[in-house]
């Protein structure tokens, strides 16, 4: 039973975006961070199926590895079986009543409290196990699994608070109101492995608005997906009303998403997957009780396209951090890029050399720029690229790749002649950059080429010291990217500066981190309260004079 409201206009603390900390040689943030580092690598975690607040431990199980050390196993994890599922939703179901008819606020604490815990005590658990899970440096993974998380659960609420506060016209004779109901159901759930973030973001901007949710979340993000549930958990949030489901995914998606509650679906992945999801709820569209919300961020074949004009050290360094940051594994990242001829020579150089000095290896190694991609999967895909390209194409830098140890893909520039060769129209996720080459005088015609080429339309930027390049780029380029970078690398969205996603086969652009996407987890019902009823029947335009009678 909900308490009795609390009576007052609330206002939540305005939000901000996290600093990001520098961990810089003999800092004490360094010194804690590399304790808690060490702690984690000598733990083996075990993470069970949470459902309802009660965890499961079902004896099928699988284990999380260290990507940078392929043999060192940081956690053992039990995989839900098809009735654990169906006890998920159930559960959800009977917490849904309680936490939708919270007012907004209380539920808001739950994840502003998260966020001052992430700050503070739970920083560097959650920063570790990124990076031994994930293997993100130290910058990557700051940026990722502390600042963007703690910002999406502080700008959420501030968002939240907003969308609330959206309220129709009104007069002295009726009141007119909007309520912003949850969902009738539960949605689900399913983040990647590439961002911790996102991992919080997914299931909690629902929950944020009153919703439950069934959260799948990544093999291979695991490790880091478990601490912010516990730390979800220590923050508030009720049992049942985030359920924690891993395991076999096609499994979990096959009843999640032909069930009659399915409320919504709130997705991070590849296309391929996100497209069967469409195809599974569009054959089922006559059982669900309503039409499901469908939210998903998919692909990218995100591009920088560089202007004659351009300041090819701009440009290089956009290039290098663009592609390879977090082995470039982010759906943001760049994997082709377009270069003048003109520009060419001192660009390629100037990579060269800055690759050059790229240290790779160990996230625990501070110094290292690069690390390991995220499993022998994604290794053996890329290593194959390399190999096409060392036959069809030219490696201008880079071209190794080891996994004696850990799943080593080296940071390699591909050039090509081909505008159709296939690293520069299929996404490959990892440390491949792809560059064409273009004649100085065929700018307009390389616009098109960049529109063209693939069917994403993620992020991309634009570099160029002459003004008029750049509207004929935004113009040209309008709906290729839904991040869209003038003179800066196609990534590093902040939440509540740059609100991220994109279109075409890139996802349904309801950018994570704003309020349209939080438009998408709530239900309007507009109420309308008429003071002084009408006590007559009739308008005045039924009304007849005598004199029409009198003709």
């Amino acid at each position: 039973m909900s308490l009795a409201a609390f009576d007052g206009t609330r206002r939540v603390p305005p939000a901000v975006n996290e600093p990001v900390r520098a961990y810089a040689p003999g800092s004490a943030e360094r010194a804690s961070l590399q304790t808690r580092l060490e702690q984690m690598t000598a733990e083996v975690a075990e993470i069970p199926v949470v459902i309802g607040g009660r965890r499961i431990h079902t004896g099928h199980t699988g284990t999380v590895r260290m990507p940078c050390d392929h043999q060192h196993v940081l956690a053992t994890y039990h995989k839900a079986t098809p009735e654990l599922v169906h006890e998920a939703i159930a559960a959800a179901a009977a917490a849904r009543a309680e936490w939708a008819s919270w007012r907004w606020e209380e539920r808001a604490a739950v994840f502003l409290r998260a966020a001052e815990l992430l700050t503070t005590t739970w920083r560097n658990t959650l920063l570790a196990a990124t990076m031994l899970g994930q293997a993100k440096t130290v910058h990557q993974a700051e940026i990722d699994a502390t600042c963007e998380l703690i910002d999406f659960w502080r700008f959420n609420v501030q968002f939240a608070q907003e969308l609330y506060a959206e309220q129709p016209l009104s007069d002295h004779t009726m009141w007119n109101q909007l309520d912003y109901r949850p969902l009738e159901g539960f949605v689900y759930a399913v983040t990647p492995f590439n961002f911790t973030a996102i991992g919080g973001n997914l299931p909690g901007a629902p929950a944020l608005m009153g919703n439950v949710v069934l959260w799948k979340p990544s093999a291979t993000a695991l490790l880091s997906s478990w601490y912010t549930y516990l730390l979800l958990e220590e923050a508030g949030l009720p049992k049942g009303v985030i359920n924690f489901i891993p395991g076999d995914a096609a499994m979990i998606s096959d009843i999640a998403l032909t069930h009659r509650d399915l409320a919504g679906v709130h997705f991070t992945g590849s296309t391929g997957v996100f497209n069967s999801m469409w195809e599974t709820v569009g054959r089922n569209m006559g059982k669900y009780r309503s039409y499901p919300r469908i939210v998903g961020e998919t692909g990218g074949k995100d591009f920088i396209v560089v202007h004659p004009s351009a300041d090819p050290q701009a440009v290089a360094v956009g290039m290098v951090r663009g592609a390879f940051e977090y082995q470039g594994q982010k759906c943001s990242a760049a994997s082709r890029a377009y270069v003048p001829a003109s520009l060419w020579p001192t660009v390629k150089a100037r990579c060269i050399a800055m690759m050059a000095e790229m240290k790779q290896g160990d996230t625990r190694d501070f110094s290292n720029f690069v690390a390991a991609v995220i499993d022998e999967r994604a290794f053996d895909r890329l290593a194959g690229a390399i190999d096409e390209a060392k036959a069809n194409a030219t490696i201008v830098a880079g071209g190794g790749y080891d996994k004696s140890t850990g799943w080593y893909i080296q940071p390699t520039i591909v050039e090509t002649q081909d505008p159709n060769y296939r690293s520069l129209c299929e996404e490959l996720f990892g440390p491949l950059l792809t560059v064409y080459v273009y004649d100085d005088a065929q700018w307009m015609e390389t616009l098109a080429l960049v529109d063209g080429t693939s069917p994403y339309a993620l992020t991309g930027a634009v570099f160029s010291r002459d003004r008029q390049a750049v509207r004929e780029a935004m113009t040209q380029l309008r709906n290729a990217a839904g991040n869209f970078y003038i003179n800066d690398k196609p990534t590093g969205a902040v939440v509540g500066q740059q609100p991220f996603g994109g279109a075409r086969g890139s996802g349904t652009n309801d950018k994570a981190g704003s309020k349209s996407n939080l438009m998408r987890w709530v239900s309007t019902r507009t109420i309308k309260e008429t003071f002084s009823s009408p006590l007559d029947w009739t308008y005045p335009c039924l009304l007849y004079t005598s004199d029409a009678a009198d003709e």
